[in-house]
């Protein structure tokens, strides 16, 4: 059975960080491309960051860029979103997802919220 469980999601002051993980199993981890979504109601899904199979390639949305920084540990199915300097802008659930031609899972994602 195909799991993504996401956590490290909570309330944070402006200027905060969090660390979001997610915790994947029942598929080839270390095959799949993650990404980290994020979404606010009324808004379309918004990707995030992206990382490449063994971790050379990564690439974020220009709103985070310098702020985010994604990573993964493929001994351990884990895929971590490292959030620094947060804004109310930020707050959305974020979601992980694991993409390979054919295929992409989804958590069911973690509330953020960056407000005083």
């Amino acid at each position: 059975q195909v799991q993504l469980v996401e956590s490290g999601g909570g309330l944070v002051q402006p200027g905060g960080s969090l660390r979001l993980s997610c915790a994947a199993s029942g598929f080839t981890f270390s095959v799949y491309y993650m990404r980290w979504y994020r979404q606010v109601p009324g808004k379309e899904r918004e990707l995030v960051a992206s990382i490449g199979t063994a971790g050379g390639f990564t690439n974020y949305a220009d709103s985070v860029k310098g702020r985010f920084t994604i990573s993964r540990d493929n001994a351990k199915n884990t895929v971590y979103l490292q959030m620094n300097s947060l804004k109310p802008e930020d707050t959305a659930v974020y979601y992980c997802n694991a993409h390979l031609v054919g295929n992409s899972y989804w958590g069911q994602g973690t509330q953020v919220t960056v407000s005083s």
